[in-house]
């Protein structure tokens, strides 16, 4: 009987040292608090923190040239983000685009993910 008692509590305690390791083991996507947005249904749509390791989140708005660089124009809050890839933001000049991005708020540049088009115009 003692045996049986050590083995389902060996096995309880097994069972919750993997709960604890899986909640702090650092999954491909880090989460992050949320950041505290203005909501707006047609152009800014921030989904997360702007902190180091951050998961990427949506920025809308139009790809303009401000000087020799490329930048995302938000007409929604008038903010202007730089973008740090040129190359990708070149092909879009003009146009209305989602930039799947991280933003390093101590400069306000977007560290880009991905630019598609996008579907408000």
């Amino acid at each position: 009987m003692k045996r049986l008692l050590c083995i389902v509590a060996l096995l309880g305690m097994s069972c919750f040292g993997m709960n604890l390791m899986a909640q702090q083991t650092p999954s491909s996507t880090p989460s992050t608090p949320a950041q505290s947005t203005t909501p707006n249904s047609t152009t800014s749509s921030q989904t997360s923190a702007t902190t180091p390791g951050e998961s990427a989140r949506s920025f809308e708005g139009k790809i303009t040239k401000s000087g020799d660089e490329y930048v995302l124009q938000d007409s929604a809050t008038s903010t202007s983000y730089k973008l740090d890839d040129q190359s990708k933001a070149k092909e879009y000049e003009g146009k209305n685009v989602k930039v799947m991005a991280t933003m390093d708020p101590s400069n306000n540049t977007l560290h880009v993910v991905d630019i598609t088009p996008s579907k408000n115009r």
